[in-house]
C-alpha cells in the first residue's frame, strides 16, 4: 500500500475474521536494532489503546523472527496529500470538514497523553465510502530517534508541517500537533 522512512505498508488478510488489515513492518536496519525495536513495540502499544472514529485502529503488534510489525485497519480510500496532489487545493467546506474530524481525533488523543508528532496531509486516510477523515501513524514517528547513535540529534517529524519548537529540537505537547493541523489547513 505504501512505504515511508518508517515501514513499508502491506495489504493483507485477517484469516479468522475474513477482512482486509493493513500490516506495517519496521524497515530490516531498525528491526536488528533491539531500541529501535523496543521503541516500535512500545509506540505501536500505545496507538493501539486510542479507540476513536476518527483514528486508524491498531489490532494487533508482535514481532515474529526478524519481523516486527502492527496490523491495522485498512482504510479503502486516499490521504488528504494524494488527494490534492491528484485533485489540487480543496473546497473550505472540505478542508473545515476534514480539519475538525482530525482536531477531534487529536483532542482525544492528547486527552490520552498522546502527542501525534507527524500530522501531515499524509497521515491523513479520507475514507472512500464515507469521506470520513481517519488520522494514521500516532506516535511512530518518534521510533527513529531510537536508532541514532548515542550523541546524536535527531529531529523527526515532516519539516513542512512541523512547529517551531519541534523544529528546533524542543519538547513537543499537543500546542505541536494543533501547530502542524493549521498548515495542514492551510495547505489543503
Amino acid at each position: 500500500l505504501g512505504h515511508g522512512g518508517m515501514g513499508i505498508v502491506y495489504l493483507a488478510r485477517e484469516v479468522s475474521l475474513d477482512r482486509p488489515v493493513a500490516l506495517k513492518l519496521l524497515p530490516p536496519q531498525l528491526a536488528v536494532q533491539p531500541a529501535a525495536r523496543e521503541r516500535f513495540l512500545r509506540e505501536a502499544r500505545t496507538a493501539g489503546r486510542l479507540s476513536h472514529p476518527n483514528i486508524v485502529q491498531v489490532f494487533a503488534v508482535d514481532e515474529v523472527d526478524d519481523f516486527v510489525f502492527m496490523a491495522m485497519a485498512y482504510i479503502d480510500g486516499e490521504s488528504l496529500g494524494q488527494r490534492i496532489r491528484a485533485r489540487g487545493p480543496r473546497s473550505p467546506s472540505e478542508v473545515t470538514r476534514i480539519l475538525r474530524e482530525v482536531a477531534w481525533a487529536l483532542g482525544y488523543a492528547h486527552a490520552q497523553g498522546v502527542v501525534h508528532r507527524d500530522v501531515k496531509p499524509d497521515n491523513i486516510l479520507l475514507e472512500s465510502a464515507s469521506g470520513r477523515a481517519l488520522v494514521a501513524d500516532f506516535g511512530i514517528a518518534s521510533v527513529a530517534e531510537s536508532a541514532e547513535q548515542e550523541g546524536e540529534a535527531r529531529i523527526s517529524g515532516t519539516a513542512e508541517f512541523m512547529s517551531p519548537e519541534q523544529a528546533l529540537g524542543e519538547g513537543i505537547g499537543p500546542a505541536s500537533d494543533t501547530y502542524s493541523l493549521g498548515v495542514v489547513g492551510f495547505y489543503a
